[in-house]
């Protein structure tokens, strides 16, 4: 039998060893702040280093998609579902969320009574969260009247940019068409729809103490309410001694720039897209609307809720990084 010269075995043995040590190369690329997380029963979790802020909705199970929470600086939700002392009947107040009380005849505003519609979730796109400090659900909904008939589609793009200090903007994105032969999508004239914010019980003008304010100079629901603004400020008590807020914000290119208000001071506040006039999409048209959050800390000063909006005016939505 051959054998290996002692020192020839102890170099052989020597290499392997070696090799075996050698970790293999590892570059490790940067986690991003931002993530869109999916999670249990048609959710998505935005989380910021891992920390959730926001979660999107979207079960077919639900009469609409809609974002809860949405988690202040402090690190508590500065909404919530459903009205503080009338939970039931109000139950279509979901935190964040997208409605209308006439779409060609059928509400999509309350959950239950007659002529009532589903806004019912379809397809989800790639979620985006390898930007960094943003990051966005896309999703594709049908809103469907009770017979069972699709009234028109809607793509809505939720993205969440983050700024200093544990504050972030929410940008919403939505663009409205008739299904392919159908007839024209008519909003009818209401004061309800289409984004609206119900704020947390501590935050309500009536309930906490808090203060709503808006881009004219008008100060609670007796200034605000059925009034234009390009902005409208929630901002109260989260908890002791913590004040927080949501701002909504109206953009200059949605039709009906700057938007009158529905609002109350038992905590919500809603743009009203057609309060003027009914607004019409014909056959093989859209209709694109764009509204934002400023979830914030404190009571800010008028001068930097602007600067806030005009940022807001300037955001771009988020596209899918290239790959290299």
């Amino acid at each position: 039998m051959k054998t290996f010269p002692p020192l020839a075995f102890a170099v052989v043995a020597l290499t392997f060893a070696a090799t075996a040590q050698t970790p293999p190369p590892f570059q490790p690329k940067p986690i991003p702040r931002l993530l869109a997380i999916p999670e249990p029963y048609d959710q998505v979790s935005i989380q910021r280093d891992r920390q959730e802020i926001a979660r999107y909705h979207y079960g077919t199970n639900l009469h609409r998609p809609f974002v809860f929470p949405l988690i202040g600086p402090s690190g508590i939700s500065l909404s919530r579902l459903g009205h503080p002392r009338d939970p039931q009947t109000h139950s279509h107040h979901n935190s964040f969320w997208v409605a209308h009380h006439d779409v060609n005849g059928t509400t999509f505003w309350g959950d239950a009574g007659k002529n009532a519609g589903r806004i019912v979730h379809q397809r989800m796109e790639p979620l985006l969260d390898d930007a960094g400090e943003v990051a966005s659900v896309i999703a594709n909904n049908a809103w469907i009247n009770e017979s069972n008939v699709v009234v028109m589609f809607e793509r809505r793009q939720t993205a969440i940019q983050l700024l200093p200090d544990n504050e972030y903007f929410v940008l919403l994105d939505l663009e409205f068409a008739p299904p392919k032969g159908a007839k024209a999508v008519t909003f009818g004239k209401t004061s309800f729809g289409l984004a609206a914010v119900r704020m947390a019980k501590s935050i309500g003008v009536h309930d906490g103490g808090g203060v709503m304010r808006n881009s004219a100079g008008g100060v609670n629901e007796k200034e605000i309410f059925w009034k234009p603004a390009k902005w409208c400020d929630y901002s109260g008590v989260i908890v002791s001694n913590v004040v927080e807020g949501i701002t909504l914000m109206d953009h200059p290119l949605n039709p009906n720039h700057p938007t009158v208000w529905h609002v109350r001071d038992d905590g919500w506040m809603g743009t009203a897209l057609t309060f003027d006039a009914p607004r019409v999409i014909e056959p093989g048209q859209t209709l694109h609307v764009r509204y934002g959050l400023y979830v914030h800390r404190g009571m800010p000063a008028v001068n930097k809720l602007e600067e806030r909006w005009r940022q807001f005016t300037e955001l771009k939505l988020p596209e899918p990084v290239k790959k290299k």
